[in-house]
């Protein structure tokens, strides 16, 4: 979902293999166009980004 304007986004590119750590993932909202950039994380990481510990 867009962040932005709650549209739906679709991931612009499929590698032929798995995404990796580090790797970047590119998205784009079908409503207003808004291109996403995202860093895969490190598999270690817990998958809740910078949110504040606690939440």
């Amino acid at each position: 979902m867009c962040v932005d304007c709650g549209g739906t986004c679709h991931l612009l590119a499929h590698p032929e293999t798995e995404f990796g750590p580090g790797d970047p993932v590119a998205y784009r909202c079908a409503d207003c166009m808004d291109r996403w950039d995202l860093v895969m994380p490190d598999e270690d990481e817990d998958g809740r980004g910078d949110e504040p510990p606690g939440h």
